[in-house]
């Protein structure tokens, strides 16, 4: 049954990576299998969309090709994003993904700024590293409060 605890939290943190942590707690993993789970469930997802990415891509290229637009839109989502990496480049990028912008997002904003893949994955692997341990924490110290 371990088992499932552990794809559970690991599917949580894929999409939102606060979802690993709050869902380690509901199902009683402890705080270091928690983190675990959340960490392979970010990097699982950019390792997917960094590879995959390419391909989708191509894909999408071909049954969607651009159409000309006549001017770019800048929402506050895209300034904000432009402001961070001007600022911080990649590592603000990386540090933001899991509690701001998601690891799927994050990654598409990695690779949308052309920036190396083996940065990518070192970059998001640290802050994976650091935000897991510090929700996991987080969370196993409060659960009372929220469950």
């Amino acid at each position: 049954m371990e088992f499932a605890k552990y794809t559970t939290t690991i599917l949580a943190s894929m999409l939102k990576f606060i979802g690993g942590p709050l869902a380690g707690v509901a199902l009683q993993l402890s705080w270091v299998e928690t983190a675990l789970c959340s960490i392979i469930g970010m990097m699982l997802t950019v390792s997917l969309m960094m590879f995959l990415g390419d391909f989708i891509s191509k894909i999408r290229q071909k049954f969607f090709p651009k159409k000309e637009t006549k001017q770019k839109k800048f929402t506050k989502i895209s300034r904000f994003a432009i402001k961070i990496r001007s600022k911080f480049g990649l590592k603000g990028i990386a540090f933001l993904t899991p509690v701001f912008f998601s690891p799927p997002g994050g990654t598409l904003l990695a690779i949308a700024f052309k920036y190396p893949k083996t940065q990518i994955l070192f970059q998001m692997f640290v802050s994976a590293i650091g935000w897991g341990i510090v929700q996991s924490l987080f969370f196993f110290y409060v659960k009372d409060l929220i469950f």
